[in-house]
């Protein structure tokens, strides 16, 4: 006999199709002369239903938050500017690209039109988010020396590690609809 794995508006993975999503319905397949569902199927809202053996839940799916390993710098050949033409910026024929998965992808990238406008702008900016979980890392020691020992620690150092906190929080706080967003959505 079946059972049900997932429970209804219970974030999930769906590795076939590569996306998270919510599961809107719980259809059980019943076979006469049983007293228990024979299978179980789930209605993501994809266009079709899936089994649980397709689905993760959000917990098992490894969306832990990233503390950075895999972050770093790559360069990208430039389509549509030859090196030549591009002699201002910082690598010709190139543009910086951040990416923030193992696999080489995801992550940060700049269109080709701003990179050129401001390309040592654009170079920070990808050498800042490269160096973001890091330096995440660092307010984070330094709110847990302050708490550890917060009589010890000179204002100056309190007043960072204050700072450092209330950063560390609005990275963890999911914010909320902006209200003529969220109505544009429904």
């Amino acid at each position: 006999m079946a059972k049900a794995q997932f429970h209804r508006n219970q974030k999930v993975w769906v590795a076939s199709v590569g996306t998270w999503a919510v599961i809107e319905r719980i259809v059980p397949i019943w076979a006469k002369g049983f007293d228990e569902p024979v299978r179980v199927t789930y209605d993501v809202g994809l266009g079709r239903e899936f089994m649980a053996h397709d689905l993760r839940a959000e917990e098992e799916a490894g969306d832990a938050p990233d503390d950075g390993a895999t972050w770093r710098l790559l360069r990208a050949r430039n389509k549509w500017q030859q090196p030549e033409d591009c002699g201002h910026h910082p690598f010709p024929g190139t543009f910086p690209i951040v990416v923030t998965d193992p696999s080489d992808w995801g992550g940060w990238r700049t269109p080709g039109a701003e990179y050129d406008r401001d390309p040592r702008k654009i170079e920070y900016q990808a050498r800042l988010i490269t160096a973001a979980p890091k330096l995440l890392a660092i307010a984070k020691a330094l709110t847990d020396l302050v708490a550890d020992l917060p009589e010890d620690a000179p204002p100056p150092v309190q007043a960072l590690a204050q700072r450092a906190a209330a950063i560390q929080r609005s990275l963890q706080e999911i914010p909320a609809a902006v209200e003529g967003v969220a109505a544009a959505a429904e």
